[in-house]
């Protein structure tokens, strides 16, 4: 049977995509923080996964503020970088699993999870740039990937319970799929960053610091934060650290930490970068 071996956790922060896309990489600002990369490429060269399944936020590119569904999962056969503003990033298509991708569908559906089916969409930087960190700039990617989508931009989002919640159910998915896959899943967004108003440029190293040590020590505290929480002490973008409890939730309950990476700032942003395995 497939089965999730690991977990990853990561910022996908745009100005990442364009050091590396314009390279910046190596210049004083951003040499800190690319070289915390290197393991995670490291790690995932070695494990060689089959599938990745990438949980991210879309930012008004393929889905317009008019319809934001709460959970999406894309089936098509693959996924073309989509054009925010400046031209789309210069990096490979993504090409999907679509039989794994519609038997998440069915499960999670069936498991009373209204996940909305993208048979096309565009993936910008929320996916992009996570897969920039882990493999680098390769001439294809070396494992499939299935984009999940979740709503934290528009009012309301779901909960980081519900989120944790789709989590295992993912699990329960990906061990019935009858097919010999190893799959590792991405939690992607934050960490604590508002990009407008009055607290525009808060970073809160404490919070980040608990978070990521509460990942692995008590995730059951970090299911529990309301977005009151997120809002008042991460800002308001925070709150995509949601996504990263659907990578934790389709873990086991006993999980080892294999790395951390934590840098700030990255484009007014604290940068965070965990993996978990599984026990």
């Amino acid at each position: 049977m497939a089965k999730i071996i690991a977990g990853i956790g990561t910022s996908h922060v745009p100005a990442i995509g364009v050091a590396m896309d314009t390279g910046l990489t190596d210049q004083p600002y951003w040499k800190p923080l690319f070289a915390g990369y290197g393991p995670v490429r490291e790690w995932l060269a070695q494990v060689k996964p089959d599938v990745v399944i990438l949980v991210y936020n879309d930012h008004c590119v393929a889905l317009s503020p008019e319809t934001v569904p709460t959970f999406a999962i894309g089936v098509g056969d693959e996924f073309v970088p989509a054009d925010e503003g400046w031209g789309p990033r210069p990096v490979p298509v993504v090409k999907n699993d679509p039989d794994l991708a519609w038997h998440l569908a069915e499960s999670l559906i069936l498991d009373e999870f209204d996940l909305t089916i993208m048979n096309q969409l565009k993936v910008d930087h929320g996916l992009t740039v996570p897969l920039s960190i882990g493999c680098g700039q390769p001439a294809e990617w070396p494992f499939k990937v299935i984009p999940i989508e979740v709503n934290v931009v528009l009012y309301p989002q779901p909960t980081g319970r519900r989120c944790h919640a789709l989590g295992r159910a993912i699990r329960k998915a990906v061990e019935s799929y009858a097919q010999d896959l190893k799959v590792v899943i991405f939690g992607t967004g934050g960490m604590s960053h508002q990009i407008h108003g009055e607290r525009s440029g808060l970073i809160n190293k404490e919070f980040d610091t608990a978070f990521l040590n509460d990942l692995s020590a008590n995730p059951q505290r970090l299911v529990g934060l309301t977005h009151v929480d997120y809002i008042r002490d991460s800002g308001a973008e925070g709150i995509e650290l949601i996504m990263w409890l659907i990578m934790r939730g389709a873990l086991n309950d006993d999980v080892k930490e294999v790395y951390r990476h934590y840098h700030i700032p990255v484009s007014n942003t604290a940068a965070g970068l965990i993996i978990l395995e599984n026990k």
